[in-house]
C-alpha cells in the first residue's frame, strides 16, 4: 500500500461512524451505540539514489471495543456502559490464580 493510499484509507476509517453506531429507535426510545477506538500507523520508503527502484510501504491497525450506549427516553439522555464479560472472567481467573499462589506460599512456610 502506498503512503497516499494509506492516508486516504485512514481518513475513511477514523470517523465518528466508527465510534458511534447508527441510532436505533423502538417504542419512542432511541439507542446510540458507542465504542472506544484505538489505532496507529506507520510507513517507510526508499529512494533511487543507489540505483535501486523506489520502494515505499505503509500500514495501520484499528482496535474497537464496545463502550456502551446513549439511551434517549422522554427527552432524557442516559449513558449505559457495556459490560465486557470476557474481561471480567479473565480478571477473576487471574485473581484466583494469584490468591492460590499466595495461599500455597503461606502454607509451605
Amino acid at each position: 500500500m502506498k503512503l497516499g493510499q494509506l492516508v486516504s484509507t485512514a481518513r475513511d476509517v477514523f470517523t465518528a461512524k466508527l465510534v458511534y453506531g447508527e441510532p436505533v429507535e423502538r417504542d419512542g426510545v432511541v439507542v446510540i451505540p458507542a465504542a472506544a477506538v484505538f489505532g496507529g500507523g506507520g510507513g517507510g520508503g526508499a529512494d533511487d539514489s543507489d540505483a535501486l527502484p523506489v520502494r515505499e510501504g505503509a500500514g495501520f491497525g484499528v482496535l474497537a471495543r464496545p463502550a456502551g450506549a446513549f439511551v434517549i427516553r422522554d427527552g432524557t439522555v442516559a449513558w449505559v456502559p457495556a459490560v465486557d464479560v470476557t474481561r471480567l472472567g479473565l480478571a477473576a481467573a487471574v485473581t484466583v490464580v494469584a490468591l492460590a499462589k499466595i495461599l500455597a506460599k503461606r502454607t509451605r512456610s
